[in-house]
């Protein structure tokens, strides 16, 4: 099966939530994470040689086959083999690998996963350039700490408005601030077609990871310093009590179909004309035969800030890799600025160099603009194996409060009871 980028990072994400059940599977309690006596600590110049193994998944897998000439011709004593994953059996087969000691040198690993396999990665290089990534992507890829993940493609939300309905609202330019955005909602509701001010996702999977957006535009943490949860915070009662005022005020109503794909066909059709979406929103809205002039996308707008969540893959290199140097050396190509901004073209995910943005071929798209400054400010969520647990906890308990079963403080205790009850997984 073909995804596209966005749907490539959300089966990472939903096979995280599938197989939630095997915890740390392929980590060792004896061993910390990132430790290898035969570690590469520093990377030389010298080009990469001998065999590298290379596993990717997905699309980026197909195409990564071919795209990879280009680190050959700059190192020609390099042999390297690149072998397509799919997503759906990617979890079980890296698993299979370690246990087995028959992994490559360098897998492509997504953000949700990084926590459950971290005992078989090696840590980054010492002197890994790592200045032209911004702090989110950063942070998917560290355990416990440590950065054991290099970014190689990012993926984030953005906002989308209808900006036809919007003026005919009386709205001539984004919300700023997420006061202005359920103003606006509320405002698009009043105009003739409209069903729903704008698109949250009431119930189902990774619904509530879906309103992130909200939570940590309000300051909140997940988790503290010290690796417990913290979700029952004066800033998670913000945040909760703001979605779920779009529910309460009418603004959105709790029927909302959350089919695949639905919140597409409403945005074109004009019944949910506000929404947030991921790069690939883009190709969809034109897939299902939008109208690119009829509409804008913008950052999130601001609570105590503007961001995001985070997620798409990193690169990692196994702790028991034969060929590490070769394997940090190719990392090092496919994230520099120039090889992001061709793999761009080739595999249309987004760059996770900062510096690749700054290309004509991103920075002159005003849509995909939105997305280059939403990535100077994104979070991740906690890099712990029970994540998944916790987010299905999250989306249960949500219904339940934007539906009146629960009030905002009852909601908010149970989900911290849960989480505690479920830990880390560490």
């Amino acid at each position: 099966m073909k995804h596209t980028p966005w749907k490539t990072a959300v089966a990472a994400v939903a096979g995280t939530s599938l197989l939630f059940g095997l915890g740390a599977c392929g980590r060792s309690e004896d061993k910390p994470a990132g430790a290898s006596e035969g570690a590469v600590t520093s990377i030389d110049s010298e080009p990469a040689t001998g065999d590298l193994t290379v596993w990717a998944m997905g699309n980026e897998g197909d195409l990564l086959g071919d795209f990879v000439d280009g680190f050959k011709e700059e190192n020609p004593d390099v042999n390297i083999t690149v072998t397509a994953i799919p997503w759906a059996s990617a979890h079980d087969k890296i698993q299979t690998a370690i246990a087995a000691g028959t992994v490559p040198d360098v897998i492509q690993m997504g953000t949700t996963w990084m926590a459950d396999f971290a005992d078989a990665f090696a840590p980054v290089p010492e002197n890994f350039d790592l200045s032209d990534f911004s702090a989110g992507p950063l942070e998917a890829g560290q355990v416990n700490g440590e950065q054991l993940g290099v970014p190689w493609y990012v993926d984030s939300h953005v906002l989308y408005y209808r900006t036809d309905i919007a003026g005919q609202a009386g709205w001539d330019h984004a919300p700023e601030t997420l006061d202005e955005l359920k103003q606006m909602a509320a405002d698009v509701k009043q105009v003739d077609g409209v069903e729903n001010g704008m698109y949250i996702s009431p119930a189902g999977a990774d619904s509530w990871q879906g309103t992130l957006w909200a939570f940590f535009s309000s300051g909140v943490s997940l988790m503290d310093d010290e690796g417990n949860w913290t979700l029952d915070t004066p800033e998670m009662h913000e945040a909760t009590e703001y979605i779920d005022g779009f529910f309460k005020n009418g603004i959105i109503g709790t029927n909302l179909d959350v089919t695949p794909g639905v919140s597409i066909t409403q945005f074109i059709n004009g019944q949910t004309p506000i929404m947030t979406g991921g790069p690939t929103t883009i190709s969809q809205i034109a897939d299902q035969g939008g109208d690119p002039d009829s509409y804008a996308t913008a950052v999130i707008p601001k609570g105590e800030s503007s961001t995001s969540f985070v997620g798409g893959a990193d690169f990692v290199v196994m702790d028991e890799a034969a060929n590490p140097d070769a394997g940090w050396k190719f990392i090092q190509w496919m994230t520099e600025p120039e090889t992001q901004i061709e793999w761009y073209k080739t595999a249309t995910v987004l760059p996770s160099s900062q510096s690749a943005w700054e290309d004509e071929t991103l920075a002159g798209d005003e849509k995909l603009a939105a997305y280059g400054e939403q990535l100077k400010s994104t979070q991740a969520p906690p890099a712990v194996p029970t994540w998944a647990q916790v987010s299905a906890a999250g989306d249960r308990i949500m219904e339940q409060i934007y539906k009146g079963q629960l009030t905002v403080d009852e909601g908010l205790r149970n989900l911290q009871a849960e989480a505690e009850s479920i830990g880390t997984g560490e």
